[in-house]
């Protein structure tokens, strides 16, 4: 199998093969109630949807949801899962998405722990210039000492390096449902972008 995991070929062997062992969550009571507690119709973009499990979810608290995902296998995936949806789905490259800060929300689940480190800042600056001042970086990251991944380890001290001053840490909580993959360290985490 394909082992670069900034690859789309990675995916989309693992998929093929049904080799995801990060399928399968759903969104638990306090992620319904934040994004329950947004305006209406706000924008909500899901990088690395993978099977899009998350979307319905989403939909169903009034979001308007951009799903998408650099994996074919996963994308053809989903828009079976998505079929009669109002979610918008397509097959992108997160880091060539338009810098267009017009998102109220970027729901993180199991994507940048899936990105080698080498584009994590890559990544914090793309969640910057796609959030408009006062949207939200809401999901579950996972910390852990794992520097080897798929799934990769980061830190909260690490998050905070990289996300301040551009963000506000306004929630951290344990998850109490995680996959077995994440047992025990996933955290709902809530960062609201500032001003520049």
């Amino acid at each position: 199998m394909a082992q670069d995991s900034s690859l789309p070929a990675f995916w989309d062997q693992r998929y093929e093969q049904g080799v995801t062992p990060w399928e399968g969550a759903a969104g638990d009571e306090q992620m319904r109630q934040f994004f329950a507690g947004l305006e209406p119709d706000s924008k909500v973009l899901l990088p690395g949807c993978g099977s899009a499990a998350d979307v319905p979810w989403l939909l169903s608290a009034g979001m308007q949801v951009d799903a998408i995902d650099f994996s074919h296998e996963a994308v053809k995936r989903a828009r079976q899962a998505l079929l009669g949806s109002t979610a918008r789905l397509w097959q992108a490259d997160f880091f060539a998405l338009q810098a267009d800060a017009h998102y109220d929300a970027i729901f993180e689940r199991a994507f940048l722990c899936a990105l080698p480190p080498r584009l994590w800042e890559s990544y914090t600056h793309k969640v910057s210039q796609l959030l408009r001042t006062g949207g939200f970086l809401a999901g579950v990251f996972f910390l852990a000492d794992k520097p080897k991944g798929p799934p990769y380890g980061t830190s909260l001290a690490d998050l905070h390096q990289r996300l301040d001053p551009s963000f506000s840490l306004l929630t951290c909580q344990p998850v109490a449902a995680a996959i077995p993959v994440f047992a025990g360290k996933e955290y709902w985490m809530v960062w609201q972008r500032l001003a520049n």
